[in-house]
């Protein structure tokens, strides 16, 4: 999927698939501004939300559940933000909209991982898109706890 996320700018792929489910992948995205940050993706082409199908929403409202109890368990954030935007795709002609979802854990405190601390200056406000890369060896320890916990 070669996209260019409206949110987090980066070009490319949603970043390091962590799960999967019939209808949805989850992955961590490549920027991690906030810990934990990740994309739920929907596997087939739709243009809105209204077009989901009652099993795809079933199983969306499973993983928002899974996602927050997992991350709650990993990193103790304060509390979630989920945002669905598509701008992008509609400044395109055609536009060529996709379902996705990002999952921006926030924090009233800092959180120190690996040595790394993330801090959380937007807390209580709409987070600002800065990117923020982590060193791969990094990252790979944050799939890890994720997935540990999933």
């Amino acid at each position: 999927m070669e996209v260019k996320c409206e949110y987090c700018q980066i070009p490319g792929a949603y970043g390091n698939l962590i799960y999967e489910t019939e209808h949805w992948m989850i992955f961590l995205a490549p920027s991690q501004r906030f810990l934990g940050t990740g994309v739920v993706v929907l596997k087939r082409q739709c243009n809105k939300l209204s077009d989901l199908e009652s099993d795809e929403w079933d199983e969306f409202r499973e993983i928002v559940e899974k996602l927050e109890t997992t991350l709650t368990k990993t990193f103790t954030p304060t509390l979630f933000n989920w945002s669905c935007f598509m701008n992008k795709a509609y400044r395109e002609d055609p536009p060529s909209p996709e379902i996705h979802w990002h999952f921006i854990p926030r924090y009233a405190h800092n959180v120190e991982f690996e040595g790394i601390t993330f801090e959380d200056p937007d807390f209580g406000y709409i987070p600002q898109p800065i990117e923020r890369k982590i060193p791969e060896d990094i990252m790979a320890k944050l799939m890890d706890a994720i997935k540990g916990n999933l």
